[in-house]
């Protein structure tokens, strides 16, 4: 077979397994007429709108990053299908395609052969190249005016590829799995029809989590079993080389026992038996990969704060389950108060913007606490989480020492029962429950 990455300029013809393996992927390019409907095949019967915005920009690399399976194919194929040329799409974990993409002048050279009415480029799963980065920047160079699509599932294992910064040419989004609010938005039919069917996919996220395919399907467990393994042994193993996937395993479940907790690495590090460093990174690479995000904690210019530890949490309350805690309904739980406050965080983590907007938590001596500020916008939004049901305005000690020492714009009380306005000192107490999150944070 020819490598085409090592024969001449001169030379015309694309070795067949390169060949085949566009065709099979792109069937449009020897039967244009199936543009767009053959994309129907990448996108499911029961396919749900997400509500991040894409606008594809001629001249930059829009890259769409986000944990394994969280829907950002879906979502670039719901895109393209409403554009009238096809695209070229290229599947980065193929062998054949990874060797056709390390020059982009050889790699526009040979598509241009058999793509040239393609109107833009879809690379999956980018991380897989070997400079991704100066790939897609040369392309950008060399073939001006099209546009370039891209995702990615490890953003930490991106950068580390990529030794020339793509400032100023990418355009990066980051889509989380399902929220309660892209889920609950087709909702129609009678307000208690609606409200009870809040109310199932609330318990449902809250238990299983938004992974797509877990949240359409039945096979729940086994699909997070999957998908935790796909994490462990392929991510995990062979593209970080991690020594010690044993070591690894084990911390993935010793941080699901103790997300809201503050991070504590020399306490990581005596359980596990490896070293404080060696955590260190590990922690790093399950958040550079969505899997988890410490948040630091609010700076406000008191000596009594700690400022020296963040908090972790899960980014999908399915996985942070699956590897500890069970699927118990949550009123038989003992852990109701962890499960609700990692929902919360991971509705935040959702509607924020990631470069614009911030969450900490605030902590003093004392042990006066806020599960979350939120800074948005530059507006500070202070949240209290109660996995209890409220039956009276119910104001804690620690919310009262925030609201006096930093009179926060917005303030919020999440519980499971109690809709009511509050007032203490002319400041607004807002209590409301964990469906309430996103339109309450509005200001």
């Amino acid at each position: 077979m020819v490598n085409i990455l090592h024969r001449s300029h001169s030379e015309n013809k694309m070795d067949n397994l390169t060949y085949q393996t566009l065709i099979r992927l792109n069937p449009w390019l020897t039967k244009p007429g199936l543009w767009p409907e053959a994309i129907h095949k990448f996108l499911p019967l029961n396919y749900i709108p997400r509500a991040l915005s894409l606008s594809f920009v001629p001249d930059k690399i829009n890259l769409l990053i986000g944990p394994r399976q969280a829907g950002k194919s879906t979502l670039i194929w719901s895109l393209l299908s409403k554009l009238p040329e096809p695209v070229l799409f290229l599947n980065c974990e193929e062998p054949s395609i990874r060797n056709l993409c390390q020059s982009p002048a050889l790699f526009l050279q040979e598509t241009e052969q058999i793509g040239s009415h393609c109107k833009g480029f879809f690379f999956e799963e980018v991380q897989h190249l070997s400079e991704p980065g100066l790939f897609l920047k040369g392309i950008v160079d060399q073939k001006p005016g099209q546009f370039i699509v891209a995702t990615g599932s490890a953003s930490y294992h991106l950068r580390a590829k990529t030794r020339e910064s793509l400032a100023g040419r990418a355009i990066r989004n980051l889509l989380l799995p399902f929220s309660l609010k892209e889920l609950s938005a087709s909702i129609s039919g009678p307000p208690l029809v609606q409200k009870m069917e809040i109310e199932r996919i609330y318990n449902q996220l809250l238990l299983w989590g938004g992974y797509p395919e877990v949240f359409l399907n039945e096979n729940k467990k086994e699909l997070l079993s999957q998908l935790v393994e796909a994490f462990v042994l392929r991510d995990a193993s062979d593209m970080y080389t991690i020594k010690r996937p044993d070591a690894f395993r084990a911390l993935l479940k010793l941080a699901a026992s103790q997300a809201g907790d503050i991070l504590n690495l020399s306490h990581y590090s005596e359980v596990l038996g490896i070293s404080v460093s060696a955590v260190s990174q590990y922690i790093n690479i399950l958040e550079e990969s969505h899997i988890l995000k410490k948040v630091p904690p609010f700076v406000g210019g008191k000596r009594a704060e700690i400022t020296s530890m963040p908090k972790i949490y899960f980014l999908d309350n399915g996985l942070r389950n699956f590897l500890f805690g069970g699927f118990a309904p949550f009123e038989q739980r003992t852990d109701k108060g962890k499960i609700m406050e990692n929902f919360i965080f991971t509705e935040l983590s959702k509607y924020i913007n990631p470069l614009l907007d911030r969450i900490h938590f605030w902590r003093s001596k004392s042990q006066a606490e806020v599960d979350f500020v939120v800074i948005k916008e530059d507006k500070m939004i202070a949240i209290e989480v109660k996995a209890t049901a409220l039956k009276k305005v119910k104001i804690s000690r620690s919310l009262r020492s925030f609201i006096q020492s930093y009179k926060p714009d917005k303030t919020i009380v999440i519980n499971t029962s109690l809709r009511e306005k509050a007032t203490i000192d002319q400041h607004a107490i807002y209590f409301a429950l964990p469906q309430d999150l996103i339109d309450m944070l509005k200001m």
